[in-house]
């Protein structure tokens, strides 16, 4: 199991431009509010709630987040009325991005997204244009001691891992969307915790930036699309040069 990490490659840049926990704890409300409302409040037969929920364990959100969160997917709370949209567009140098939005107002969510392309250099593409360069794929991420390709083999192989990439102190394990409970289970079994868990979009392939321009660019327009309210996630298939990336830290 190798590869290139494209994680651990921008990970500096990641946290530089990466949202605040209250931004996250949102975003991760709003997954469990649909996933109740659409499947109801028992995650044995809510697929899209264990997986919101472990999401959510992963970001260490309070159980009172999670609670409440649930009780207004029911129509507890007030009623929950959220639709899914996906935008794509380009940013600075060819490079592709995907947006995944919650919303209740569609109309806001659209405007918002494509004013934020038109003043960081990006424009908006059409479906599927952008959507090809990325498959769906399970995806753990796990840093420190445990961060060891030999124990996670040991640990998620007969789980349904595909791939599990080491970089920096830090272990990116990858699989089919379907294995994802199958691998959340195998790594708490074994008391491992994980930085972030989820079903997300993996580049197919990537667009090596090797100019610092280009490179502020890119994170600048991502920065301000995680910022809109309505954004949940935004994926992007780039690789910053390392001359560039150290530039970057100066």
């Amino acid at each position: 199991m190798s590869g290139h990490s494209k994680w651990a490659n921008i990970k500096h840049q990641k946290e530089a431009a990466d949202r605040k926990k209250g931004k996250i704890f949102s975003a991760l409300a709003k997954e469990i509010m649909v996933a109740a409302k659409t499947g109801g409040a028992d995650p044995n037969s809510n697929a899209k709630l264990r997986a919101a929920l472990t999401a959510s364990r992963a970001a260490n959100m309070p159980n009172a987040n999670i609670e409440r969160a649930i009780k207004k997917g029911l129509g507890e709370l007030g009623d929950a009325v959220f639709k899914e949209l996906l935008y794509e567009g380009y940013g600075a140098g060819g490079v592709g991005i995907l947006v995944d939005c919650l919303t209740d107002n569609a109309n806001r969510s659209g405007s918002e997204v494509r004013s934020t392309f038109d003043r960081n250099c990006g424009n908006l593409g059409s479906s599927g244009s952008v959507s090809r360069l990325f498959s769906r794929q399970t995806h753990f991420v796990i840093s420190g001691e445990n961060a060891d390709e030999e124990k996670l083999m040991d640990i998620v192989l007969d789980a349904g891992a595909e791939d599990i990439i080491v970089e920096d102190g830090v272990a990116e394990i990858w699989g089919d969307p379907s294995a994802f409970e199958d691998i959340a289970n195998a790594l708490e079994a074994a008391g491992i915790k994980s930085e972030e868990a989820g079903v997300v979009r993996r580049p197919l392939t990537t667009v090596n930036i090797t100019d610092v321009d280009v490179a502020k660019q890119v994170l600048r327009l991502v920065e301000r699309l995680e910022d809109l309210d309505d954004v949940q996630s935004v994926t992007a298939n780039f690789e910053i040069d390392d001359s560039i990336a150290e530039a970057l830290e100066d």
